[in-house]
């Protein structure tokens, strides 16, 4: 076994290789069209799901004002996380091959300061009012039942808002910001190569 070991060598195989600039544009482009998927695909369903509750009050008509207050705070949510999401759309309408890396990387670096403000601040706010809304809406219904059925039912959607907010919204985060920081990265290394 010999201790002569070529570090030269080793290191450049080590090395991370930079993409083409075509190809890194390509796939800031592709991940833009991904979140622009995604932004159409919220506000749907959001959207349907402020019909639907809509529905729900002039259909059954609700005899209690928390049950209404609970409906209107549900639907103050949805619209107010769409409004701020959807200050996202112009970031990633700007889709272009001929963009200019140093164009891309600012982008990038806005729609990731935006998604920070979104994934945090906004998405607190939007579970918050939506369980404060759901446990007046329930509250109408909850005090007919049986006092184990009352616990069961404010338990099962408590659950699903706890494992929503704490556990898949923080493993959604951390995919999307590992792959927005590879391609931040990466433009920002090809823009050092073109300036230097």
């Amino acid at each position: 076994m010999t201790d002569n070991i070529d570090f030269k060598k080793y290191w450049n195989k080590k090395k991370i290789e930079t993409p083409a600039p075509k190809e890194i544009i390509k796939k800031a482009n592709e991940y833009k069209r991904k979140a622009r998927f995604k932004l159409i695909a919220a506000n749907l369903a959001l959207l349907a799901t402020c019909i639907f509750i809509s529905f729900v009050w002039f259909y059954y008509q609700p005899e209690f004002l928390t049950t209404k207050l609970g409906i209107v705070l549900c639907i103050i949510a949805m619209l107010v996380y769409l409004a701020f999401h959807n200050t996202l759309a112009p970031l990633l309408l700007n889709q272009s091959l001929e963009l200019d890396t140093k164009a891309q990387l600012k982008q990038l670096i806005l729609l990731k300061e935006k998604q920070r403000f979104q994934q945090t601040t906004l998405l607190n706010g939007y579970f918050i009012l939506l369980s404060l809304g759901l446990g007046l809406y329930m509250y109408e219904y909850i005090i007919r039942m049986t006092l184990p059925w009352a616990i069961f039912s404010y338990g099962i959607v408590l659950f699903w808002i706890a494992i929503n907010a704490f556990y898949f919204r923080p493993k959604i985060i951390k995919k999307q910001q590992t792959k927005l920081n590879q391609l931040i990265a990466q433009l920002k290394d090809l823009n050092e190569q073109l300036t230097s």
